[in-house]
């Protein structure tokens, strides 16, 4: 009995030794991001940074595509010569960015993406919100309170060829077709900008006398589309509804809360979840599940106050 009692303490001893050796090791991780234009990339990467703080053996290293997927693609063929332990990687577009993650992945490197998917499988995890309910909660939104007796919508895109941008119109499609008078008669990209959002929308409203909504896949294109209308003084004969849910000052709560914004919905980042889960992977050798499905919440002007607080924003 004595000796079985000192094997198991010797056993106990030695995976403690070898959890402690896991732990001293530094781990390099590439963060290859697709744009920082974005306000919600940009708290992406905060997210990151703050969770992998809290792990004192990780060292991000981040890469910015700028929308560019030539320039994604090298900085992530850099991460493969730097030999990286990990990557993290919201690629610009599927198509183009599917090769080189490939080869990263098959190289032996895991690559964890977060919000924008590739083609096929070739990954180690996929985190990210369910993009199709996201639009479809937001199309049954319009067709049941905002628009129930029908009306024209003009739809503002994401960078073609992203996979969240096309997953969210298929869902909005879906989710406003219950109401058989509503029609979307005008849709153009803007690349996910604010900036770009102000001359699309600018441009439907020329040629669109009659507009009672604009749908845009995220909240900064729903601004640009407000400023539009406010600028030709239509902004009070349309509403305005986007995605993402920010808590910072010039997020989608604020703007729900201040009336420019009838709805958005939390887009949580998975920044937090990346570096948790790289931990389980690098340092207590877990096998990760294929895909992880993030949460959301719908804000409405009833809700925003809550949600800001909920979600760290200042009500000052």
């Amino acid at each position: 009995m004595k000796k079985f009692v000192a094997i198991l303490l010797m056993l106990v001893l030695a995976a403690t030794m070898c959890t402690a050796l896991a732990e001293e090791k530094t781990y390099t991780i590439g963060m290859s991001q697709c744009n920082l234009g974005e306000p919600w990339r940009v708290a992406m990467n905060d997210q990151i940074a703050a969770a992998a703080a809290e792990y004192p053996m990780f060292e991000v290293i981040y890469s910015d595509a700028a929308q560019d997927n030539s320039k994604q693609i090298a900085d992530i063929e850099n991460f493969i010569q730097m030999q990286v332990d990990l990557i993290i990687a919201s690629p610009n577009e599927a198509t183009p960015l599917t090769n080189v993650i490939k080869r990263a992945y098959e190289s032996g490197i895991p690559v964890i993406l977060l919000d924008r998917k590739i083609d096929g499988d070739t990954y180690t995890q996929f985190i990210g919100a369910d993009n199709v309910y996201i639009g479809r909660v937001c199309g049954e939104y319009v067709a049941d309170v905002l628009l129930p007796d029908g009306g024209k919508i003009c739809e503002i895109e994401g960078l073609a060829g992203t996979s969240g941008g096309i997953e969210r119109d298929q869902g909005f499609r879906e989710g406003i077709a219950k109401n058989p008078k509503l029609e979307i008669i005008a849709n153009n990209n803007a690349d996910w900008l604010r900036e770009k959002a102000i001359t699309v929308a600018e441009e439907m409203l020329q040629v669109n006398d009659e507009i009672d909504l604009f749908f845009a896949l995220n909240d900064p294109m729903a601004e640009g589309a407000y400023i539009a209308a406010k600028n030709a003084g239509r902004e009070k004969d349309m509403y305005f509804i986007g995605v993402d849910g920010l808590p910072t000052p010039d997020g989608g709560i604020r703007s729900v809360m201040d009336g420019r914004l009838s709805l958005s919905m939390v887009y949580p980042t998975g920044g937090k979840e990346a570096i948790e889960n790289a931990y389980k992977l690098l340092v207590l050798g877990e096998e990760l599940e294929k895909n992880v499905t993030l949460g959301t919440e719908v804000i409405t002007p009833d809700n925003a106050a809550e949600l800001l607080v909920k979600y760290g924003g200042s009500v000052e």
